[in-house]
Order: C-alpha cells, then sequence, then structure tokens
C-alpha cells in the first residue's frame, strides 16, 4: 500500500487568528516542511491563486499541492452561489493536479468567532440535517464533473462536529460527497476515531492526521470557551506530541486499504511550537507507524517529468 504525507500552513499562518502566525514567506514555509520530509502542501493564504505563478513554487520546493479548504455555505444558501465561488479554485487546482477540495461548512458556524463559546454551536433538526446532507451530495457530484472531487471536512464548532452528527451527515448523503476524516477533530468532539473509520471507509478519499492534548481539551469550559480559545491554549499538536494512538488509526486506515494523503494539519502557536520542529515530530512518528501498518510513503514531491 502507497502513502503520502503533506503538511497545512496553518501551522506557519493562521487566518483565524493572526496573532498565532511566523512571518515566514511561502517558499520558506515549503522549503520547512519540505526539508522535514513532508511531499505535499494544502493550500494556504498566501499562495498564489493562478497556476502560471503556482506551479514554478511548487516546483521550486519539489513539493505538491495536496488539498485546499473551500469555505462552504451550502447550509444556508444556494447551489448557484457556491458553484461560482468554487469554479475558479477547481480550475487552478486542476491545473496543478491537486488531489481533492477540502469542502468546509462555514454557514451557521461559530468556529471563526471567538466571542461564541462552544456550546452553542449550531444544531441541525433531523429534516434540516437531510436536505443539507442531499444539497452538498448534489455539489459534490457537481463539483466531480467539472473534474474536482470535494473532501468533506466535519469540523468542531460547524453543523456537523460530533460523531452522531457525522452519522447522520453520511447516512443522507452519497458517494458523491467523499468524506475527509480528521482525527484531532472527531476526538475533540468526543467521537470514537477508529469507529468512525469502521463505519465509512468506503468513503474516506483524505485524512488529517490531527492530533490533539487531551488534557487542555477535557480542561475546556465550553460554556464560555470558543473553539479559536481552544487552539490558542494548545488543544492541538503533531501526531507524537499528543493524547491519540496513530499507530492504531494509521492500522485501521491499513486495514480497510486506504491509499492517498495522510496531511498534518495542527495548528498552533509557531512562537511556542515551531513550525520546522513540530514538522519533524509529526514526520517521524507517521513515518514509524505507516512503516509498522505496512505502508511504502512515497518520497517524490514535484513530478520531475
Amino acid at each position: 500500500m502507497k502513502a503520502k504525507l503533506g503538511m497545512s500552513p496553518i501551522a506557519w499562518w493562521n487566518d483565524d487568528l493572526p496573532e498565532l502566525s511566523d512571518d515566514v514567506s511561502l517558499e520558506e514555509c515549503l522549503r520547512q516542511s519540505r526539508s522535514a520530509g513532508f511531499t505535499g502542501m494544502e493550500q494556504g493564504r498566501r499562495f498564489p491563486s493562478n497556476p502560471e505563478e503556482m506551479l514554478p513554487i511548487l516546483r521550486a520546493a519539489d513539493v505538491t499541492l495536496c488539498g485546499g479548504w473551500f469555505s462552504g455555505t451550502l447550509v444556508d444558501e444556494e447551489l448557484a452561489a457556491n458553484k461560482d465561488r468554487i469554479a475558479p479554485m477547481i480550475e487552478l487546482f486542476k491545473a496543478v493536479d491537486a488531489p481533492c477540495i477540502v469542502y468546509g461548512e462555514v454557514g451557521r458556524s461559530i468556529q471563526g468567532d471567538r466571542s461564541k463559546p462552544l456550546a452553542t454551536k449550531p444544531r441541525l433538526s433531523d429534516d434540516e440535517m437531510k436536505a443539507y446532507a442531499r444539497k452538498v451530495t448534489e455539489f459534490g457530484e457537481w463539483c466531480a464533473d467539472q473534474g474536482m472531487p470535494l473532501s468533506y471536512h466535519h469540523h468542531m464548532a460547524a453543523v456537523v462536529e460530533t460523531e452522531p452528527e457525522l452519522d447522520a451527515f453520511m447516512k443522507h448523503s452519497g458517494e458523491g460527497i467523499p468524506l475527509l476524516l480528521d482525527a484531532g477533530h472527531l476526538a475533540f468532539a468526543g467521537g470514537d476515531v477508529l469507529r468512525a473509520i469502521d463505519k465509512h471507509h468506503a468513503r474516506i478519499n483524505h485524512v488529517h492526521v490531527k492530533d490533539i492534548r487531551k488534557a487542555v481539551v477535557d480542561g475546556l469550559d465550553r460554556s464560555k470557551q470558543s473553539f479559536l480559545d481552544a487552539v490558542a491554549l494548545g488543544a492541538f499538536t503533531v501526531p507524537g506530541d499528543g493524547s491519540l494512538d496513530f499507530g492504531a488509526i494509521v492500522q485501521r486506515f491499513a486495514d480497510y486499504g486506504y491509499e492517498g494523503w495522510f496531511v498534518v494539519e495542527a495548528e498552533q502557536d509557531p512562537h511556542e511550537a515551531p513550525p520546522q520542529k513540530m514538522a519533524e515530530i509529526g514526520h517521524k512518528e507517521l513515518m514509524r507507524v505507516m512503516t509498522a501498518a505496512g505502508y511504502t510513503v512515497e518520497t517524490e514531491g514535484f513530478p520531475k517529468a
């Protein structure tokens, strides 16, 4: 089985908490992650938005674009509005041969609002969830028809956060919307990562290997503290520095024959958790557990051909 290891630039620049950002260029971010062993990077705010600029940067850094976040609003807005917004991203991602676009629902979400406690997250009724799941499926099918698959990201403080919410979404959605399984977000939400893989492995096409610091998560007052408060306190980290058993998690993916990207997405204060050091810790741990699970980790970055 083959796997690829990527990172998210959120370890260097946090879009929601600018104070948790390091003043480094895109080129330096890519250099640090590549030197740690990662061959891919998800899109961040400092990436150019056209392939003519992006491809030379990726080639020089010897990395590929392994995904990127789209802020979807389908829970409230129509398909047409989301199609218009994602169309340029689809064309860009096709041009640089990215594997997928990560769909993150921001409609009604409180993930970017530090004034909203975790306990006030939006919740959908059963009928709302059914309608939402069907709508996202239709959107996913349309994106795939344009040549770029989506990967649905369940997320803290959003309409699909908890394991029961994820199960309901998966039940009422279809194969047209694959799943991004994020170990850290599911564990933060009180879910069982291994059980989720067991239930939804057939639809998983992208993986975020985010770790959590359980002591920080367990110590939160969810009636008062927000998702961004949790991030600032250090709720997330890289594999090998947190509380999750990635040996068991990666083995479970291997058991079901998952092949593809495992992406480290671990937002923290880069001044307290230097991104290159954390990248090295995460890569070392992932190589350990992936080798044990029987994976061959691909080492090629930007295609030489």
